[in-house]
């Protein structure tokens, strides 16, 4: 059976809000529109402007509100923040949180350089909701550690040039064999909102293509 994601909010790129149990889950929230409700929970997966924006996140923050993120994205933020690496698990607010891996293999910024390092230590994120596991990738390519993710609801990327394109991520669904799959970081000036139809088309498992809100 399909997972409800009536409580996945696609915001653009890669940003998402996500409600459970009262409250607002936020994923590198960026170019925020509007009047979005506050956070109680602000993700990160790394320190790049376009998922680490102080700019947008001030629009969210409040007292209350608890960043997860990487140490070098967390030197970029005020409050309260819980600092992971790759591996860690923890809960916060109730939700157990694991930070996975999440890297380029091959997409480089220069021959040799990724824009996306191993060993800068960026995130991805499952995140326990109830009887759903939700998986966001961060900046990624199809890497091996996705083989031993068990996850309902992946969120992948199929911009292509910083992450994989929508050929990588027909690869990552058909590993992660989730429940089903919402496509992620495209628009933004990156890649084209029809790469997300080019997905679905040749995905192997269920995809819904989110509204973008504001």
């Amino acid at each position: 059976m399909k997972p409800d994601i009536s409580h996945i909010h696609w915001l653009g790129h890669d940003g998402f809000r996500i409600e459970s149990n009262g409250l607002q889950i936020y994923i590198d929230p960026y170019q925020l529109k509007g009047s979005p409700p506050a956070a109680d929970l602000i993700l990160i997966t790394h320190d790049h402007f376009d998922h680490c924006s102080p700019e947008d996140i001030d629009k969210i923050h409040k007292d209350e509100t608890i960043f997860v993120t990487i140490a070098a994205a967390a030197a970029k933020l005020r409050g309260e923040i819980e600092v992971v690496k790759p591996g860690d698990k923890i809960t916060v607010k109730g939700i157990p949180i694991e930070a996975v891996p999440a890297y380029n293999l091959t997409k480089f910024r220069s021959p040799g350089n990724p824009f996306h390092p191993k060993d800068a230590g960026y995130v991805g994120f499952i995140l326990t909701l109830g009887d759903q596991r939700i998986y966001h990738t961060g900046d990624a390519d199809v890497i091996p550690e996705m083989q031993t993710f068990d996850v309902d609801i992946a969120l992948l990327p199929v911009s292509g040039t910083y992450v994989m394109t929508a050929e990588e991520a027909v690869e990552a669904a058909k590993i992660l064999q989730p429940k089903v799959v919402i496509p992620m970081h495209v628009g933004c000036g990156i890649g084209d909102l029809d790469m997300c139809e080019e997905f679905k088309q040749k995905a192997s498992v269920p995809v819904e293509i989110l509204e973008l809100e504001g």
